[in-house]
């Protein structure tokens, strides 16, 4: 007798494979369709600490060192030539990992399924339809579908999970909007060999500010994720192509025109667009997304592979803890979700606020003032333990550990108002 599914999750990103192991775990029926269709490169190449603890939950960080590079930190560099480094030191991070890596995106990804279907979670290789539902189901898979997924005989599962990424695609089909940021973005992002990524330690991930927009530099085993990001109408100007726009901006722009004088792509070049997408709403009656089908922030700072693992982490802890009887009560189902997602918008809108000090300058400017009252006033205490109090505030922010801190945004922003003492104006420092 079939018993049928209590979850099927649509999508095996990083988010809905993570997702699959944990609830595995607790003894859940567990079905993921994955058309297996993705492309070679993936923006989120880069993790933060906060993940490791979750990869040793799922016993596979030893695997990812195999192929991953030690991330030890970011810096930030200014075409104006100034530079700040974060590590993350183990004093400051408590009991977080003080370290994280550096991930080739479809090594990682695959990784993440294996480990699902090495805990027993059945895969089905075809794309899922669906449609609106019927009856207390706000969303079902289509008829088509349960007939072509023997697995499930003809069955509905208790609960369906969007981890379709991007692509909504439930929140499209239920016609559920989506509050866009104000900025209006593209990547164009490639890997290269002899590309100098200015790392201070290796593996060291670097973000510089461009003439026009920002670019990161992600070490990776025997080579560099290069990336560029500027306005849509700004790309214009560099070619028609994604190739053409790519080379024409590590020409002109002197930090990576340097860096790259020797370069040898070594992949196809992937353009990505809508940055800052949040759904309306991420759950309804028998359903939930996850990840980016739920919402996602801009690349800078490296939040969102953080943001989609972290989210299943959450349903899984605060949702799916007491097992799969929860399945069988619809409020407390609904108001588990309603929880994790306001948690959830909490962490969106304190990473793009703290994404927001490096867009316009105000980070700069602050680092500017705190080394310039060190340097006047350093045999004094006071601005010496103020400005290492900073650094650990914003060092903890930026890694993902206490992103949300009411005291650390708070911190931040009286640093913003009070440290810009005899420096350059934040807009000197702000991307273009």
């Amino acid at each position: 007798m079939n018993e049928g599914y209590d979850v099927v999750i649509v999508g095996a990103g990083p988010a809905g494979c993570t997702l699959a192991s944990l609830l595995k775990m607790r003894g859940f029926r567990v079905m993921v369709f994955d058309d297996d269709k993705r492309p070679g490169l993936l923006v989120g190449e880069s993790l933060l600490p906060t993940v490791v603890e979750l990869m040793r939950r799922l016993e596979i960080e030893d695997r990812v060192k195999e192929f991953c590079t030690h991330k030890p930190g970011v810096a930030f560099m200014h075409r104006g030539g100034l530079r700040l480094d974060f590590f993350f030191p183990e004093k400051v991070l408590g009991k977080t990992p003080n370290y994280s890596y550096n991930i080739p995106r479809p090594e990682f990804d695959q990784l993440l399924r294996a480990r699902a279907e090495e805990l027993g979670v059945t895969f089905v290789k075809r794309r899922a339809t669906v449609e609106k539902g019927a009856g207390e189901r706000e969303i079902q898979l289509t008829q088509e579908c349960l007939d072509e997924t023997p697995e499930l005989g003809g069955e509905q599962p208790k609960l369906l999970v969007d981890s379709t990424g991007r692509a909504r695609v439930f929140a499209r089909e239920l016609g559920i909007p989506a509050k866009r940021g104000g900025r209006n973005d593209v990547a164009y992002f490639a890997h290269f060999e002899n590309f100098d990524a200015e790392s201070s330690r290796d593996g060291q991930v670097v973000l510089s500010i461009l003439d026009h927009g920002w670019s990161w530099r992600i070490p990776l085993p025997g080579r560099v994720s290069v990336g560029v990001v500027l306005n849509k109408e700004a790309a214009k100007h560099h070619g028609a192509t994604a190739v053409e726009r790519l080379e024409s901006l590590i020409e002109t722009e002197p930090i990576l025109r340097e860096a790259g004088k020797g370069r040898k792509r070594v992949s196809e070049v992937m353009a990505y667009t809508n940055y800052q997408l949040i759904s309306d709403r991420g759950h309804g009656p028998g359903w939930v997304a996850i990840g980016d089908s739920h919402g996602f922030v801009d690349p800078m700072l490296s939040p969102g592979l953080f943001m989609a693992m972290h989210m299943a982490d959450l349903l899984d802890k605060k949702v799916f803890a007491e097992g799969k009887g929860v399945l069988e009560k619809p409020d407390k189902l609904a108001s588990g979700f309603e929880k994790v997602e306001a948690e959830m918008l909490d962490w969106h809108d304190a990473w793009a606020n703290i994404i927001e000090y490096f867009y316009d300058g105000r980070i700069f400017s602050m680092y500017e003032g705190g080394s310039k009252m060190s340097e006047l006033y350093g045999k004094w205490a006071v601005p010496l333990i103020m400005e290492k109090h900073m650094s650990k505030h914003i060092t903890r922010m930026v890694s993902g550990v206490s992103t949300r801190s009411r005291y650390g945004r708070g911190l931040v922003a009286f640093g913003a108002k009070h440290l810009l003492w005899e420096t350059e104006p934040p807009e000197y420092y702000a991307v273009r």
